[in-house]
């Protein structure tokens, strides 16, 4: 893993130019930054840049995703990192919580887990922060007037996250991540997407690159129209889970496949969740069921519930996020991530230097910094 980690951090060149900027101008001198973020390869080249500017990083992963290679890395490079992988909620709760203890002046999160457990506990001398996710976005929209006047940049919000990684990367490395996991094909199989904002898009237009037949639902009448329009079928949900062979969660939301929906999935379906929150599927609620008669863990990656009827179905990863679970889980590409993590170290930035006013609370990030990390970009890659 170490050389994984330093073929990444050789690799994101926008990175690599911004911590040699930071080693020089020191825009964290004297601040803490904590951060409850996925832990892996290309979250260390992050923290290791914010780590050069000055900062003390406190850092804790999120459920499921951290890497012991990338925890034991970053701790060797002088990062506070609290806990280690886990899958249980408590646990995590705790991690969260005793990074918040060291009173961090910046907040790096995602999925909103540090900012709502600072409204139970608030101090003064937090400034603000980054949000990395739709999901946490969502989550700390209705609780601005709580959370102002510290301006919390949303890097979800910005049109460079939503096309380069969101649809274009997150898409492909779902696909990736369905055929290691499974080593099965995609050819001429029925594939329904739920969600169709920019991951469910790009999701839904890999699978379609790979010769697969896509539906998609979505709640949301204005999207359905564009997934039609973008040539994809827009079944009600009852037509869509009974031709299913493989169903994908992307919505943000919870609970969206459950229990009720057993009797509708169709005899050996794949259930993938790609979702930040292992939530999407609500797993301990279909184990629960008296239609599920067994359970089998078989091979890394896949659980098989045998139902009573004798029908199967297959979870991937345990319902938690796919392409940053399972046997060897890359996440996105290198360069997709470069580029939304030269978005959160500009945004931290800025909130540090006092350029953001007290209104620029859970909003999307400024035009300003979307031009300078795009033209870095096009500059540094070609």
């Amino acid at each position: 893993m170490t050389s994984r980690i330093e073929w990444v951090r050789s690799n994101c060149r926008l990175l690599r130019a911004i911590t040699a900027e930071f080693a020089a101008t020191a825009p964290f001198r004297d601040l803490t930054i904590g951060t409850g973020i996925h832990l892996e390869p290309k979250t260390v080249a992050l923290l290791l840049t914010l780590k050069a500017g000055g900062a003390r990083v406190v850092a804790t992963g999120n459920l499921n995703s951290t890497q012991p290679e990338a925890v034991e890395y970053l701790r060797a490079q002088g990062i506070t990192v609290i806990g280690d992988r886990t899958t249980e909620e408590r646990e995590h709760d705790q991690y969260l919580r005793e990074v918040l203890r060291a009173q961090p002046e910046l907040i790096l999160d995602n999925g909103g887990d540090l900012f709502i457990r600072y409204l139970e506990s608030p101090y003064e001398r937090l400034r603000g922060g980054t949000e990395e996710t739709t999901s946490g976005r969502m989550r700390l929209a209705g609780l601005r007037s709580q959370l102002a006047p510290r301006p919390i940049l949303v890097i979800n919000d910005s049109p460079i996250k939503q096309f380069a990684e969101n649809r274009h990367a997150v898409g492909q490395s779902v696909l990736e991540s369905y055929l290691r996991i499974t080593n099965r094909a995609t050819n001429g199989r029925h594939v329904l997407v739920f969600g169709y904002g920019s991951v469910g898009r790009g999701i839904a237009a890999s699978f379609r690159n790979a010769f697969a037949t896509v539906s998609v639902i979505e709640i949301d009448p204005v999207l359905r129209l564009e997934a039609s329009f973008d040539g994809f079928d827009v079944p009600d949900r009852a037509a869509g889970l009974k031709t299913a062979e493989i169903v994908i969660t992307a919505t943000g939301a919870q609970g969206v496949l459950a229990e009720a929906d057993l009797d509708a999935l169709r005899d050996r379906v794949v259930l993938i969740n790609a979702g930040h929150f292992p939530a999407e599927i609500s797993v301990d609620r279909i184990l629960a069921d008296p239609r599920v008669a067994r359970r089998h863990d078989g091979p890394e990656g896949v659980t098989r519930l045998m139902l009573t009827d004798g029908r199967a179905i297959h979870l991937l990863t345990a319902g938690h996020m796919v392409n940053l679970g399972g046997p060897r889980p890359l996440g996105n590409s290198i360069e997709s991530m470069d580029l939304g993590f030269a978005l959160q170290a500009r945004c931290l930035e800025a909130v540090a230097r006092g350029r953001c006013s007290q209104d620029h609370v859970v909003v999307p990030v400024p035009a300003t910094i979307n031009a300078l990390v795009a033209e870095a970009f096009l500059e540094l890659y070609r």
